[in-house]
């Protein structure tokens, strides 16, 4: 019996990880791509990245807002350094910040914005991303 349900589980699993997989984004973010989970749910935008302990070097997570404003990310039990660059309604980036492991600090975007796209730190700055530069690929 237990040996069905460790199976079991462990087919969960795989379905779970193949789920995600199948559900990233391909964006284009200039001249870069980036695969991209999607939060678009508050409860996926408050999950995040948190607890992930490594993100490949071309991924990241798109958040989707409800609204146009200026928009805040924390980095609250996210052990990763991450930067974001937040977007308009176009996919025109109108800032980008870096975010430091764990901090409880409030980061916000100097201008309105729909998105938010996370990824390693230091990836926009590797690939001279920045305000301006579209990103392509985000559903609508």
């Amino acid at each position: 019996m237990r040996t069905a349900l460790l199976f079991f589980l462990m087919g969960l699993s795989c379905l779970s990880s193949a789920a995600a997989a199948e559900s990233l984004l391909d964006l284009q973010v200039g001249d870069a791509h980036l695969q991209a989970e999607y939060a678009r749910s508050p409860d996926e935008r408050a999950r995040g990245l948190m607890q992930r302990t490594e993100l490949a070097a071309d991924r990241g997570m798109l958040f989707r807002f409800d609204d146009v404003r200026r928009h805040c990310l924390w980095m609250k039990n996210t052990p990763l350094p991450l930067s974001a660059a937040f977007m308009d309604e176009q996919g025109r980036i109108v800032d980008v910040i870096d975010l430091e492991p764990l901090s409880t600090a409030i980061r916000c975007s100097r201008e309105p914005a729909r998105y938010a796209l996370e990824a390693n730190q230091g990836w926009f700055r590797q690939h001279q991303l920045g305000t301006g530069d579209q990103v392509k690929g985000i559903p609508k």
